[in-house]
């Protein structure tokens, strides 16, 4: 079985829209695209070298649109992007000459794809995408670099439909302009207790 390993940039109220640039995701009149790039620095770099290896993807269509403007002219910069299968989660689109792209429209296809053989798959941006994939428990793990601003308004990570689950903290580090890298891996149920008891 393959792992689906969810990775965002995300504020410390969990916005995730637009942190690359301020043209990358206007909806919903979002003004702060590109608030990622103050708080690069080569921690974070050594990170991203890392996580940008070849894998196979899962995108929401908006991902896709904007990836496939961008990354087949920009493949230099992360090679595997071309050769790993983009598995496209969309109702309209259906097609595109990008190769390695598979459209796909229902959660059971996601199951179908994570229970074969293959690489892990990794998810980036696909806000709507991931919500889905936390509500039926199919995330094995969220690497996730957390950004010290609160903008209030945007798209999440988080919403009210993720199923509750445990992680394990597997990986961390603070940069020195105090970005919080942490990887988690899914740890079973939610425990409760008394405090103090």
């Amino acid at each position: 079985m393959r792992k689906i390993i969810a990775l965002s940039f995300i504020t410390l109220d969990g916005v995730m829209q637009a942190p690359g640039g301020p043209k990358e995701d206007k909806s919903g009149g979002f003004k702060y695209g590109g608030w990622q790039a103050p708080y690069d620095d080569k921690a974070v770099d050594k990170v991203l070298k890392k996580e940008l290896q070849q894998a196979d993807y899962f995108l929401g269509r908006k991902t896709f649109d904007i990836w496939e403007g961008y990354w087949p002219d920009h493949a230099d910069f992360w090679p595997g992007i071309g050769k790993g299968t983009k598995y496209v989660f969309s109702k309209k689109r259906k097609k595109t000459d990008w190769e390695n792209t598979v459209f796909i429209k229902t959660v059971a296809d996601i199951k179908k794809i994570k229970k074969s053989k293959g690489p892990d798959i990794q998810v980036w941006g696909s806000s709507k995408l991931i919500q889905l994939l936390l509500k039926h428990d199919l995330v094995d793990e969220l690497r996730l670099k957390i950004y010290p601003l609160v903008l209030g308004k945007g798209k999440k990570l988080f919403d009210d439909g993720a199923m509750p689950a445990a992680f394990t903290l597997t990986e961390s580090i603070t940069t020195s302009n105090g970005v919080i890298v942490a990887n988690y891996k899914r740890a079973g149920k939610v425990k409760t207790g008394t405090v103090g008891a």
